[in-house]
């Protein structure tokens, strides 16, 4: 109960309050058969949000959205985080896969693949990590080349969440030898019945039950009409598809940690030391301060970077690179932090299976390594700030404000 809802609309209200109703009705035997690997994908919890029409919210209603804003994406994604991120991954999917789909797919692509993973009747997966590295996407080794109307696609991928039982994948294959990796790339849907080999499923510390996999493309023959977007025009499709990619995991972060604080909370009010409430120690109490203000500052940061991808939706000339990369780095290391926090809390009854926050704790461990570690986000918002730094400005010269402004000679730089 401590999510606030002052930045949102009616409408956003009351989408939490639809999302809250069906994360209630979520079965939690779903949460322990997929932590205990019985299950290669989490099925009935998808086609569950499909019925309720939950899924790709921002897409146009024709394919089967709701044409909500990334503000209300956001709030969905907090409450579906309060499962973990398992089931958040899951859902926020085909959010990711979908925008590229959305905004550079054609329209068979949109009616063969957008539709069917809105309404719940595929089950799509994207491939970007290879095995010779994460962060470097652009160095992509998987490469396809054109014979006839088809592409030959030789390579692998791997950690594919959901890549087991995935029907489809969106991957990019390096498509110009020559080129720098920016303008050498290429996006394609391949349907796993095209021939693609899964060779590993991980076991994981966290986020399990979700079939996450190394997938083999060899001398796999894909039609011209799977590729997305332009010929080398991968990089265009990847930035975009990391708004959601980022977004999502930032606000599925609060959702989890937040559901391990508020477990802390009701546990620190009925335990007793000393004669009290551990609530009554500022030790806890101060915890749990801290940790409540660093979630709402968490989610007042997404809502802010959704604020400017919605703005980018509408034709502004904004690039919301920056805020997605702050919103993703700082919401995911404020969730690590709570879930530990929370942990602490509890002490040692944390440490087992009686309460979900070792369950919780091994999700968010992963949450500040995917969809681009939180290292690589520093990187991206350094150099975006640079860059504003560089451009024409109409601030005031605080420099000048100095008593001895004048002196440049003391200004020296080398």
């Amino acid at each position: 109960m401590i999510e606030n809802d002052f930045l949102n609309t009616p409408e956003e209200v009351e989408l939490r309050r639809e999302v809250k109703d069906f994360v209630k009705d979520v079965n939690p035997e779903l949460l322990r058969k997929m932590d205990r690997n019985e299950v290669d994908y989490p099925f009935e919890f998808l086609h569950q949000a499909a019925e309720r029409k939950l899924l790709g919210l921002r897409f146009p209603k024709k394919y089967g959205g709701r044409e909500l804003p990334w503000t209300a994406e956001m709030v969905a994604l907090e409450e579906i985080g309060v499962l973990g991120m398992g089931l958040g991954c899951s859902y926020a999917m085909v959010s990711i896969v979908g925008e590229a789909l959305n905004k550079f797919g054609t329209e068979w692509q949109k009616e063969k693949f957008l539709k069917p993973i809105i309404k719940g009747e595929k089950l799509s997966a994207e491939g970007l990590t290879e095995p010779r590295g994460g962060s470097d996407f652009f160095g992509t080794t998987t490469k396809a080349e054109k014979k006839g109307n088809k592409w030959i696609i030789n390579g692998e991928k791997r950690f594919i969440a959901g890549g087991k039982a995935a029907d489809f994948y969106l991957i990019y294959a390096r498509t110009d030898p020559n080129a720098p990796g920016h303008k050498a790339l290429t996006a394609f849907i391949v349907e796993k019945e095209m021939g693609v080999k899964v060779e590993e499923v991980y076991n994981l510390l966290g986020f399990r039950g979700m079939g996450t996999a190394r997938i083999v493309f060899k001398n796999v023959e894909v039609p011209d009409e799977y590729r997305i977007g332009e010929l080398n025009g991968g990089a265009v499709i990847f930035n975009r598809m990391m708004i959601p990619e980022r977004l999502t995991s930032a606000a599925g972060a609060i959702g989890t940690a937040r559901a391990a604080l508020e477990i802390a909370i009701k546990y620190s009010t009925m335990r007793k030391a000393f004669g009290l409430p551990i609530r009554s120690f500022q030790a806890v109490n101060f915890k749990i301060a801290e940790s409540v203000m660093k979630l709402d500052a968490a989610r007042a940061l997404v809502y802010t970077a959704a604020k400017a991808a919605d703005a980018l939706d509408k034709g502004m000339p904004v690039d919301p690179r920056r805020l997605v990369s702050e919103a993703k780095c700082f919401a995911t290391d404020v969730g690590w932090e709570t879930v530990n926090i929370a942990m602490q809390i509890l002490g040692g009854i944390g440490y087992t299976q009686v309460y979900p926050i070792e369950r919780l704790l091994r999700d968010m461990r992963l949450a500040p390594i995917w969809t681009g570690s939180n290292e690589i986000m520093k990187l991206l918002v350094q150099h975006e700030v640079y860059k504003m730094m560089g451009m024409p400005s109409r601030d005031r010269d605080v420099e000048m404000d100095a008593m001895e402004w004048y002196k440049e000679v003391e200004k020296v730089y080398e």
